[in-house]
């Protein structure tokens, strides 16, 4: 070991993004490794959305966090590392939820949050320890304390914005095709108010954009967040849940707090998965888009396409929902059976898996058989639904009906725009 060890922190990249990757925001997972690291390691960063991976460094560990379709990349840089004789972590999603595969391309793996554990990750790695398994303790409770990320660590990229914050971790619902609550625990667990409005005093720029799954996913706790944004003059977004608009005063509150914009997941707007059924709601998701809108907020709905109750009319009746009701900016994605979520076990148990290639695990593409239609109609009917919807009349609709931000509306739907346009028949 050299007298200040060094460690080598890696974001896998799985395509090039060209100037998109100046719309991206920074890995927050591994700024929080940084701030869980002591002052006596060197940390160095390489973003591969930005960075040429550094094979050939003096490093002492290295770090690659891992989403799902990033699996593959990353165990390929493992890979390349652990040939060289340098230890290599991994961390994130995928490998707490497959220890065993992550175990075959590294020294070791952190399975969960890894603030818990990564102080004696690093004290056993120094005294020539290393386990093969770091498991943090399951979250409970409401509660969230962690550090603040060390952003240092970004300079001389340019991102979207480095000032991301994340005020809350967890989420009790539990959706059959989603990672939070098996990753981040079944409760909403919130740092300190007073906490994040202080990491947030400390920017220099205006733009706020919060990493939350559902920032307002628990209002009680939220509220004392947005009053004290609502005195710094700042603008911000976020993603939630729709049905914070059920509460004219919450709603009032979020606009009045400086929100410019949210990311919702509707999900589908038909049948069990319509994510309004949760709540138990009387209002419409009409109703609710149209509140957001005339609160002047930007409003990014997600619609899934490949559940067990889709056939070929929900591509019609999605795009025709989506023009009734106007969100600012619609995607879409193709339903993905992440491992680890009772989705993934579900059609690995009814044998409807059609590959376990994880780099095809990014929304695009189909990795199972659909109930209720062939792979390469779920597959058309995305790309036709999403053509539809980024026309040039469905764009100027959308931007019309959405009276606040004009501008910036028709600015993001173009963005939105450009890929869509680009986009092929292909595969499945």
């Amino acid at each position: 070991m050299s007298a200040s060890p060094r460690l080598l922190l890696i974001y896998p990249a799985t395509h090039k993004l060209g100037w998109a990757r100046y719309f991206q925001l920074p890995s927050h997972s591994l700024q929080m490794v940084a701030a869980a690291t002591p002052e006596s390691w060197e940390v160095i960063l390489a973003d591969e959305v930005h960075d040429e991976v550094p094979f050939n460094g003096a490093f002492d560990l290295v770090g690659i966090t891992a989403m799902t379709h990033q699996a593959t990349r990353a165990y390929e840089i493992a890979d390349r590392f652990r040939g060289r004789g340098v230890p290599v972590v991994l961390g994130g999603i995928h490998p707490t939820v497959l220890p065993d595969e992550a175990l075959q391309h590294a020294d070791a793996v952190v399975v969960g949050e890894a603030e818990p554990v990564w102080g004696e990750l690093l004290d056993d790695l120094l005294a020539g320890r290393l386990r093969p398994v770091y498991r943090a303790p399951v979250p409970t409770g409401d509660l969230l304390t962690a550090p603040w990320p060390r952003r240092e660590i970004l300079a001389g990229r340019r991102y979207l914005t480095t000032q991301t914050v994340q005020a809350s971790r967890g989420c009790p619902y539990d959706c059959s095709f989603c990672t939070v609550t098996p990753y981040f625990g079944r409760s909403f667990r919130y740092r300190d108010p007073a906490d994040i409005l202080a990491e947030i005093r400390s920017f220099n720029r205006k733009l706020v954009v919060f990493l939350d799954d559902n920032l307002l996913g628990d209002p009680a706790k939220a509220r004392p967040i947005l009053r004290g944004l609502a005195e710094m003059n700042v603008r911000w977004g976020s993603q939630t849940n729709l049905r914070f608009a059920e509460d004219p005063e919450l709603l009032k509150l979020v606009a009045e707090s400086g929100c410019i914009g949210l990311f919702v997941g509707i999900e589908s707007v038909t049948g069990t998965h319509a994510n309004m059924a949760k709540s138990g709601s009387k209002h419409t998701p009409a109703d609710l888009m149209k509140r957001v809108r005339d609160a002047g907020i930007i409003l990014e709905t997600s619609i899934i396409f490949g559940f067990d109750d889709h056939d070929e009319s929900v591509f019609e009746t999605t795009v025709r929902f989506l023009e009734e009701c106007s969100p600012s900016v619609p995607t879409f994605h193709i339903l993905t059976p992440y491992p680890g979520t009772a989705l993934f076990r579900q059609f690995q148990e009814e044998g409807r898996l059609l590959t376990t290639d994880w780099s095809r695990y990014d929304h695009s593409s189909v990795v199972f058989r659909p109930r209720l239609m062939s792979p390469e109609r779920l597959h058309r009917g995305w790309l036709e639904a999403r053509r539809e919807a980024y026309s040039w009349r469905a764009v100027a609709t959308r931007v019309l009906r959405n009276p606040g931000r004009r501008f910036t509306n028709l600015a993001y739907n173009i963005l939105r725009k450009g890929p869509n346009d680009l986009l092929e028949e292909g595969t499945p």
